[in-house]
Parts: structure tokens; C-alpha cells; sequence
């Protein structure tokens, strides 16, 4: 699983293809379908703080984010270890589950 940071023409983006990743069988026990929908929701509800900075333009098969270097380095060094942990997926999914977020996937 390789998360992708891009400098295009002065534009920051970071990307990941969304479907085989290790959590992905996480995200579909949750009722939930891994696609970059749904990532950017899990983004958003999983680092706030982050997210509020960044804009989304995630498609089915790709999650993208465009944003700062400095704020694209967080929000990659924050996913890097979650989304290969089904565990850590599963706990934050619950999270969002129990305060009422809705997922859009």
C-alpha cells in the first residue's frame, strides 16, 4: 500500500488507490464500502484538525486530498500506520458509528 505525495504545477495533493488495502475487509464488516468516499470521511472524522485544512477530491477506486506540503506530511504520517491496521480502522470506525457520522461511500 503506497500512499503518494504529489507536486503538480504548485499543487499538493496526496493520494492512495482505495480497494486492497489491509483493512479493507474491516471496512466492509462495518457495512461500509472501501472506496475513496469513504476514506475521506474516515480522514475527516479521524483528524479534524488536519482535514479542516485540506480540500477532497476523492473518487471510487482513489483517495485524494490537496493541500500544504506540511499538511499533507501530517495527515500521511497519521493514515500510514491506520490504514494498514484493521484493528485501529475498526476502533475508529466505531467511534464515528457512536457520535452519529455519517459515512458517504
Amino acid at each position: 500500500m503506497t500512499i503518494n505525495l504529489h507536486d503538480f504545477d504548485g499543487e499538493h495533493s496526496l493520494t492512495f488507490n482505495a480497494g486492497g488495502l489491509a483493512a479493507d475487509a474491516a471496512v466492509v464488516a462495518a457495512g461500509h464500502e472501501p472506496n475513496g468516499y469513504f476514506w475521506e470521511g474516515f480522514v475527516q472524522f479521524a483528524w479534524p484538525d488536519v482535514a479542516a485544512d485540506l480540500e477532497f477530491d476523492s473518487e471510487a477506486g482513489m483517495f485524494c486530498a490537496v493541500g500544504s506540503p506540511s499538511d499533507l506530511a501530517r495527515l500521511k504520517a497519521a493514515l500510514e500506520p491506520v490504514i494498514t491496521s484493521p484493528e485501529a480502522v475498526r476502533d475508529i470506525i466505531a467511534r464515528a458509528e457512536a457520535s452519529g457520522f455519517e459515512f458517504d461511500d
